[in-house]
């Protein structure tokens, strides 16, 4: 009793001393906990303090949130629990990647594999309680949806498609090791781009990529005309093979990197600046004519480089053969860097994944957001500008070499 008098004092206080919006964001911040006070209740079969043969699990603390109201920023403490989870009814549900990042955190905490930056993540978000069931169970829901993702139908044709792969640390069968996460991106005959595979396999190999593709090609992928990817080797084949009838672009900033690797520092500027002009050149026999000059001039001091820039000719000179609008775009893998560096800063948190599965499963949710941020964006690339792909044959060179 003396304890409510003194609540009530101190909300008179407020009244007479402090604006109303103060107020305001303290009878809001405690009308929240008492809905947060009452849904607890539920779950845990008791109120605070309770003795019941109904209870079924124990209040565990909480974990501080912001919330942003229309009255300004409030501080909230959401319960914990020692078994199970909640989360209030009143928040935004975490979307799936946000989710996707909470189970695998969970699923390498439980599995005793949790690095000590991983120990303070649980800490803070609060997951320390949750049981084996719970993750199982959100793991279950996002792979389904995952899964869903990756083997959708491939619906009309895609002119343009663009292939990566990044590596990232997994742990199997009781060691940790690097495993390539590979993803297909690609834009369709009306101009939009989206993400289109997603697949982790143990390294890149010529088998890996071949699956993969074929994969892409039984779910309904048609109408390439140009691949665009780095020169792994085993990569260049498998295209050829599944799609035959396509180009191959090789990406011309990893071939700057390759040319540049072989030229001491003092110079790399000097021969970066004379492979550029190249690429500056209006059409493809112009380019041709440019690169065996530049060629030529690094053959006095660099041979290797030249020799490289000149195997490299007809790969890197390949999006020549495509419309102006699109050079920029097609003409290496660039335009994938801001979601790899978004798929980096996510996969950073985790460090080493305690599976394979646990690495899908965070990318594909991640990617399947991206690619429903870029239908909802305007088109990558306008409907005339791809028109003329499809209104003239392509010529038979830029094909992959066997």
């Amino acid at each position: 009793m003396a304890r409510n008098s003194l609540t009530q004092k101190a909300l008179l206080d407020k009244v007479f001393s402090e604006d109303e919006l103060d107020l305001l964001r303290e009878g809001v911040r405690r009308f929240l906990h008492e809905v947060m006070r009452e849904e607890v209740a539920q779950i845990v079969g008791a109120a605070a303090y309770e003795r019941t043969p109904e209870r079924a699990t124990y209040r565990n603390g909480t974990r501080p949130r912001e919330l942003k109201t229309r009255v300004g920023s409030i501080e909230l403490e959401i319960p914990k629990l020692r078994q199970g989870s909640y989360f209030p009814s009143f928040l935004t549900p975490r979307r799936p990647w946000e989710r996707a990042l909470v189970s695998v955190i969970q699923e390498a905490y439980i599995n005793g594999v949790s690095t000590r930056k991983v120990d303070r993540l649980v800490e803070a978000m609060g997951l320390g309680g949750c049981s084996k069931d719970t993750v199982s169970r959100l793991c279950r829901e996002l792979d389904e949806m995952a899964a869903e993702f990756r083997n959708r139908p491939l619906e009309g044709v895609h002119p343009y498609l663009w292939l990566d792969a990044r590596y990232e640390k997994v742990r199997e069968n009781g060691r940790v090791r690097s495993m390539a996460l590979v993803t297909a991106y690609a834009v369709n005959e009306e101009g939009y781009r989206s993400v289109i595979g997603v697949s982790v396999d143990i390294a890149e190999s010529y088998e890996g990529w071949k699956e993969f593709l074929k994969h892409l090609r039984g779910r309904g992928l048609a109408g390439v005309k140009l691949v665009i990817s780095d020169a792994h080797e085993g990569l260049k084949l498998a295209i050829q093979e599944v799609f035959p009838e396509a180009s191959w672009q090789r990406c011309r900033v990893h071939l700057m990197r390759n040319i540049l690797s072989s030229v001491p520092k003092h110079a790399r500027s000097m021969v970066s600046a004379l492979v550029r002009m190249i690429f500056a050149e209006q059409n493809q026999e112009d380019a041709r004519i440019r690169l065996r000059e530049v060629a030529d001039k690094l053959k006095e001091r660099f041979e290797k480089a030249a020799q490289c820039l000149e195997d490299a000719e007809d790969d890197v000179l390949a999006f020549m053969r495509f419309p102006v609008a699109h050079w920029s775009k097609i003409s290496s893998t660039n335009p994938l860097e801001r979601v790899n560096r978004e798929i980096e800063r996510r996969t950073a948190v985790v460090g080493i994944f305690p599976d394979r599965q646990s690495l899908l499963r965070l990318t594909s949710c991640f990617l399947q957001e991206q690619n429903d941020e870029w239908v909802m964006e305007r088109r990558y690339m306008s409907q005339g500008s791809l028109s003329p792909l499809y209104g003239r044959a392509l010529p038979a060179s830029g094909k992959i070499a066997a």
